[in-house]
């Protein structure tokens, strides 16, 4: 099967090492893993905050990068949602003011292809163990679109369950929000910082020495507030642990 890796802006720039991680993980698996340099944004924060029309090139360059591949694969549950719930709309949008003709089409054949990654483990690899090492305690949280927008529901739980060493902690409230929620943290730092607050404090009264999420997004707010409180919890994507193949 020939993957083709979405890496998506937010991992390119500060998470590269999660990038790394899918890659390695894939091959582990026996993947064809492909990176298409073509690649930039998939407009979520541009169709979040209302620049429709600026989304339109983004989809096109999408589509061009990842056409051929057998599946696209990222590790983000809020960028494949934006693939495969908005890019119709976008391109349909598109069609509407008479732009891009045939981009519909083409948004409509590649975005059912388009996985998160645990999505694309369970669902189209079918393995849950993956073979990863990584003997320490982990929370984990659900990030807003995985569970809300993109409904991976339990995948990423049943992940870590099967690594070996891993134990996984429960953290109380784990469908609150943390509070980032992209330019929410911006305009409304106030109340993002209390809701970080409240799920820093539910990390912290886990007992986990790790906290994992499927979304970079959600990980560098709740580790930035850690980091100023002064925790040693660490912060790593899923992707990393796993990647794990030795102790930690």
């Amino acid at each position: 099967m020939r993957v083709a890796i979405f890496i998506t802006c937010f991992n390119d720039l500060l998470f590269p090492d999660v990038g790394r991680a899918v890659v390695r993980l894939l091959r582990g698996l026996g993947q064809d893993v492909g990176f298409p340099d073509g690649q930039t944004c998939c407009g979520q924060m541009h169709f979040n905050t209302g620049y429709r029309d600026e989304c339109i090139p983004l989809v096109r360059r999408f589509t061009d990068a990842f056409e051929g591949y057998d599946a696209v694969v990222t590790p983000s549950p809020s960028c494949a949602a934006m693939v495969r719930r908005e890019h119709p709309t976008v391109a349909a949008r598109a069609s509407d003011q008479g732009r891009e003709t045939g981009l519909a089409d083409r948004v409509a054949a590649l975005s059912p292809h388009v996985y998160e990654l645990t999505e694309f483990l369970i669902d189209v690899l079918g393995v849950t163990d993956v073979g990863a090492v990584f003997p320490e305690t982990v929370t984990f949280h659900p990030t807003c679109h995985s569970v809300r927008s993109l409904g991976i529901g339990d995948r990423p739980q049943r992940l870590l369950a099967a690594v070996d060493g891993l134990t996984l902690l429960e953290l109380a409230d784990a469908d609150h929000c943390c509070g980032f929620g992209g330019t929410f943290a911006v305009k409304n730092a106030d109340t993002s910082l209390a809701m970080g607050t409240d799920k820093v404090s539910a990390i912290v009264e886990s007992g986990a020495r790790v906290i994992t999420s499927a979304d970079t997004s959600c990980l560098m707010h709740i580790g930035g507030m850690l980091s100023r409180a002064g925790s040693p919890i660490r912060v790593m994507h899923l992707a990393e642990i796993l990647a794990s193949r030795t102790a930690s």
